[in-house]
């Protein structure tokens, strides 16, 4: 059966929320776990548990066992992640498409709130906040597309070493959708600056230097003889640790208030 409508990013909203209250209430996680294994805020898990927050389609999901079962092996796959270090995008992404499968409401797109974009700003706001925000949407979007599009090539390589590389760019993509989701939340209130909070600039100083040990590493790894989709990947891996040193680099320089 052919994958219903809806971008990969919705299904995998729905399946967090699915997730969320199979780990806590048959599994026995706490929610602070459960956040962390879906890598939501503790305050979105306990809004999915209260019912305050359902995302469309979640009821008519929620009383099929199939997808009960699938969000419980999804459960279940991100724990194995989190203990091996790996992030958890690959058993979102293939939990998503497994419930796209499910006969149900097609879901629509995610509402207003932590995974959800904000709306444009009122008429109140600047010119300049409004076009900020229609420009988060379409970006928003765009990761979107990307992300359906690598996971369909995936599924047709017939290699694993070019599932894996599809599968990071899609696990790129997702993340970039729900930065611009989290950025557009605070624009529609007005905010245009952010502070890092409860955390030193000691402890982000241990970090960077734990990211340059891991350069230095790399540097030194037998990368440099592979080739093909092997040297890509390894190629990825050094310019996510560069990457890394930068971004920690920059919140010490103007991520702190003051």
């Amino acid at each position: 059966m052919p994958a219903k409508p809806g971008t990969t990013v919705t299904w995998v909203h729905l399946l967090q929320a699915l997730a969320a209250r199979e780990g806590v209430e048959q599994l026995g996680l706490s929610s602070r776990r459960m956040a962390g294994l879906l890598g939501l805020a503790p305050s979105a898990v306990s809004q999915y548990l209260s019912g305050k927050r359902v995302e469309q389609g979640f009821l008519s999901f929620a009383a099929d066992p199939r997808a009960r079962e699938i969000a419980r092996h999804t459960v279940e796959a991100l724990i194995e992640s989190q203990e091996a270090g790996r992030p958890p995008t690959r058993p979102l992404l293939e939990g998503a498409a497994a419930l796209s499968e499910l006969p149900g409401e097609w879901p629509g797109p995610a509402e207003h709130g932590a995974h959800g974009l904000a709306p444009v700003p009122g008429r109140g706001a600047s010119p300049e906040l409004r076009q900020l925000a229609r420009w988060m949407r379409h970006r928003v979007k765009a990761e979107q597309v990307a992300v359906a599009q690598c996971m369909r090539l995936a599924q047709r390589a017939r290699d694993e070493l070019t599932r894996s590389l599809l599968r990071q760019i899609a696990s790129d993509s997702l993340r970039h959708a729900e930065i611009v989701s989290s950025l557009a939340s605070y624009i529609d209130r007005g905010v245009s600056g952010a502070f890092a909070s409860g955390i030193t600039r000691k402890e982000v100083e241990a970090l960077i230097e734990g990211e340059r040990r891991a350069e230095a590493q790399a540097d030194a790894a037998p990368g440099r003889q592979l080739h093909g989709t092997m040297a890509i990947l390894v190629a990825s891996m050094e310019a996510d640790e560069r990457k890394h040193t930068e971004l920690l680099r920059g919140l010490l320089q103007s991520g702190f208030r003051g």
